[in-house]
């Protein structure tokens, strides 16, 4: 599948996702806005269900969702199946998120890092590859949980 990003932000993450957007469409890489398209104040929930349920659906290969610190946008995001949304403040955060978990939401805040380390980071996120021999174990627990599998 070519590789397409879903992006989605509350108004405290929306220009942070517009630099996110720039960025993407500056190095060729197809993504989808699902909003929102202001700073007019919105629920974070409704754009984690949006970005969330194109990844789960396979419409997008990964999310990327930008609120004030991340944590809501991750929360909410990890509660559809298929989700695994990882807040990563860091390059190596985002790298450990897909190799050792298959991350495949990333949530980033605004209020916590500036937009040259957001691009680190999601430049670090997207070109990272999961350990599959290594991780596929705990992995498969994670997704149990998921399943109710408790």
């Amino acid at each position: 599948m070519e590789q397409i990003v879903a992006l989605g932000s509350d108004h405290a993450g929306f220009e942070l996702k517009e630099i996110v957007k720039q960025h993407l469409q500056t190095n060729g890489i197809k993504h989808i806005d699902l909003g929102t398209d202001s700073t007019d104040a919105v629920d974070y929930p409704d754009f984690a269900v949006k970005v969330g349920h194109e990844v789960a659906y396979g419409n997008a290969s990964y999310g990327i969702l930008c609120c004030g610190t991340g944590i809501g946008m991750e929360i909410a995001a990890n509660k559809i199946k298929g989700i695994r949304a990882a807040n990563c403040l860091s390059t190596t955060m985002a790298r450990l998120a897909r190799e050792h978990n298959n991350a495949n939401v990333l949530c980033l805040g605004s209020r916590i890092i500036g937009s040259i380390l957001a691009i680190d980071i999601v430049n670090t996120f997207l070109n990272s590859i999961f350990t599959e021999s290594r991780h596929t174990r705990r992995l498969n627990k994670i997704i149990s949980l998921e399943e109710g599998n408790v």
